[in-house]
């Protein structure tokens, strides 16, 4: 003798875990959109970053600063958070004064939703003082995570994570 009861509660949960998957699939598939269009965004960001290692490299802080978001956070290796771009831009004006940074960013890959993306690759960064400069020359390498976020259609770096594969003095 059949229980039911037992096979409503089965068929039930299988209906919901089929339709919880069906919004998942449909979920999945608007976030990947349309190819050409994902490389049209990666190629952006791939060119807004030759631009900024440029930059960098020529001391430009009010061009570097344009290509942050006015909420951006900056996590300077082994340092506290850069909040907001009037912060963004001071710490770099401070910084830029000591010497020539010269970064080299890679990226590996780039995940978009919408008008949001996110960046994963590696960075070198040398720094050569200039005469006077507070800090000594040094070399970095590392990883990096990026937040784009598209601001009234231009892409911005919301959040801007290098993490160091060098090891600290202290760790030495």
């Amino acid at each position: 003798m059949y229980n039911y009861q037992k096979v409503l509660q089965i068929t039930g949960l299988v209906l919901g875990m089929i339709i919880l998957w069906g919004c998942q699939e449909q979920k999945t598939s608007q976030n990947h959109g349309d190819p050409e269009n994902i490389e049209a965004i990666k190629s952006i960001i791939k060119k807004k970053n030759t631009q900024i290692e440029s930059w960098y490299k020529r001391g430009m802080v009010d061009s570097l600063a344009s290509a942050f978001a006015p909420n951006v956070v900056q996590f300077p290796p082994n340092l506290s958070p850069v909040v907001g771009k009037q912060a963004f831009t001071d710490w770099w004006i401070q910084s830029l004064k000591a010497g020539k940074w010269d970064f080299n960013r890679r990226t590996q890959d780039i995940k978009i939703s919408g008008s949001i993306a996110v960046e994963l690759g590696k960075y070198t960064l040398n720094f050569e003082p200039y005469s006077q400069s507070p800090m000594p020359a040094f070399s970095d390498k590392g990883n990096y995570v990026v937040l784009w976020e598209k601001f009234d259609g231009d892409w911005k770096i919301v959040w801007d994570a290098p993490v160091s594969e060098v090891p600290s003095k202290l760790s030495r």
